[in-house]
């Protein structure tokens, strides 16, 4: 069984910064990509970002040039810098990693950014 425990996510003004932590233990024999999804209330789950086992990154639109994901493969840890941040990036922040083509969450972890 793998576990993705996540940590960092809290309440900030707008044009703050955060930075969310995910750490994956557990049965893990490759990690294929880690990242980060979020669920904003009454709102579908969608990618923010995500990095793979070869480095390459992908981010949504909406956070290009504000966000960046890092990871540690030794450490099987990924992070998300969040900076700028923006009212409408409020939402429940979800640690996403593919593990031999199986898909784990984490718990979440809310952001909740003021105006």
């Amino acid at each position: 069984q793998v576990q993705l425990v996540e940590s960092g996510g809290g309440l900030v003004q707008a044009g703050g910064s955060l930075r969310l932590s995910c750490a994956a233990s557990g049965s893990i024999f490759r990690i294929n990509a880690m990242g980060w999804y979020r669920q904003a209330p009454g709102k579908q789950r969608d990618l923010v970002a995500i990095i793979t086992s070869a480095g390459s990154t992908h981010y949504a639109d909406s956070v290009k040039g504000r966000f960046t994901i890092s990871s540690d493969s030794a450490k099987n840890t990924v992070w998300l810098q969040m900076n700028g941040l923006k009212p409408e990036d409020t939402a429940v922040y979800y640690c996403y990693s593919n593990i031999l083509d199986h898909e784990y969450w984490g718990q979440g972890t809310q952001v909740t950014v003021s105006s």
